[in-house]
């Protein structure tokens, strides 16, 4: 064994004596969390649409007094207030539908098992190393605050990173048109990745850009049909009115800024830069599409909560697996994930500060690298990926808390 590797095992086994812990105090808050009280997580407000829509019609589901009567009738004690509605796009409660009929106790423990099997799922398909190295990637996100909190509320950005995953392992196969398709998870939660079938055109994906837009549209198109013209209207309120709440914007660059407009002229610009790189780096590999598309859309998305940075660790894993990153790169990657796991502490600005440092860092290594004139067409692409696929076998925490005033988050 060379010192490399004994460096790498002494990493890995101080990693794991780190991560484990945590992990282990995380999941028993999160129990702790739910004994306290069952029904103060969003998997509550998703219930609660899917059985109205069954009773009362899907045009019913944004109505905040039929919701108030629904959660009663749970027993939930959960008053509606601004942060305490359902307000997430119709496929969210067709999602939840076939648990609505069970008890409530059972439904969100399945939810639960679901949203843990999309989190090992996408380490499956997404995280870099071998052996132990690559388990303890999912230690350490079972211990990562962003993770643990969203498995704590129920919300289904697990579900979106499974198919945001799902699509770069296609993609890697040569699979475009399904890797396309599988974007269509993104309708549950839009801000998580919504810059990602532009980047797929602007890279050449032409197919998997086709296959996300045919998903994406019709999942529009049948949300509009089920909720109608009214219920389209009360959901758009619903919307503009989320966003006009501070605590929704705490993670984006809003409260930098102070006024909207600048605001809104700095996101587009963000997602403008990051699909700029995008385009740079298309004859690379296909991790550095998805890892810039990912980070620019969370600087340029215009609501964000702590549980939807699990996209950032999303991007992580996949960073760590591209070609022409410096050596020092997991140093910046760790220093990231810290800065989210302690934004209760000193808020959100190191991730800020983090996140537009990839896209700098990105954009120099865009500057000073040089692809080749030669012909890389997207074939050649996916069989170099698929052989390295094939070579492959195919964190700290802080403590999460109880917050009534999250539940509803879209």
């Amino acid at each position: 064994m060379g010192s490399t590797d004994r460096w790498r095992n002494l990493g890995v086994a101080a990693g794991a004596a780190a991560a484990t812990p945590f992990a282990v105090w995380d999941l028993y808050k999160w129990v702790e969390a739910y004994a306290s009280d069952h029904f103060h997580n969003d998997f509550t407000f998703y219930v609660a649409a899917a059985r109205i829509g069954i009773a009362r019609g899907w045009p019913s589901i944004y109505d905040l007094s039929i919701q108030q009567a629904e959660l009663d009738a749970m027993g939930s004690r959960i008053h509606i207030a601004e942060l305490a509605r359902y307000i997430s796009p119709p496929p969210v409660a067709w999602l939840a539908l076939p648990l609505s009929p069970l008890p409530y106790e059972v439904g969100y423990w399945v939810w639960s098992f679901l949203l843990l099997g999309a989190l090992g799922w996408t380490w499956y398909l997404a995280a870099p190393g071998r052996g132990g190295e690559r388990f303890l990637h999912l230690v350490a996100a079972l211990a990562w605050l962003p993770v643990i909190y969203g498995l704590q509320l129920g919300q289904p950005g697990l579900f979106v990173a499974l198919g945001v995953g799902g699509s770069y392992a296609l993609l890697r196969s040569g699979h475009q048109l399904s890797a396309g398709l599988a974007l269509g998870v993104l309708a549950l939660k839009p801000q998580l990745g919504f810059l990602i079938p532009m980047a797929l055109l602007v890279s050449g994906r032409y197919r998997a850009f086709a296959g996300s837009a045919a998903a994406l549209a019709g999942l529009v198109a049948l949300s509009a049909i089920a909720v109608g013209p009214g219920g389209t209207e009360t959901y758009l309120e619903r919307l503009n009115f989320a966003a006009g709440v501070p605590v929704n914007r705490e993670l984006t660059v809003a409260p930098l800024v102070g006024d909207l407009t600048i605001t809104r002229i700095l996101q587009v610009a963000f997602a403008i830069w990051a699909l700029a790189l995008v385009y740079r780096f298309r004859k690379r590999s296909i991790e550095w599409v998805f890892v810039i598309a990912i980070v620019g859309g969370i600087l340029a998305s215009p609501y964000l909560h702590l549980d939807d940075l699990v996209m950032l660790g999303l991007a992580a894993w996949l960073y760590l697996k591209t070609e022409r990153r410096p050596r020092w790169a997991w140093v910046y990657v760790l220093g990231l994930v810290l800065a989210a796991e302690g934004i209760p502490v000193w808020g959100p600005l190191p991730v800020l500060a983090g996140e537009i440092g990839v896209l700098l860092l990105a954009s120099v290594s865009a500057l000073e690298a040089h692809d080749g004139d030669g012909k890389h067409d997207d074939a050649e692409r996916q069989h170099d990926s698929r052989l390295e696929h094939d070579r492959q076998d195919l964190a700290v925490d802080g403590e999460p808390k109880l917050v009534d005033h999250r539940a509803g988050q879209p």
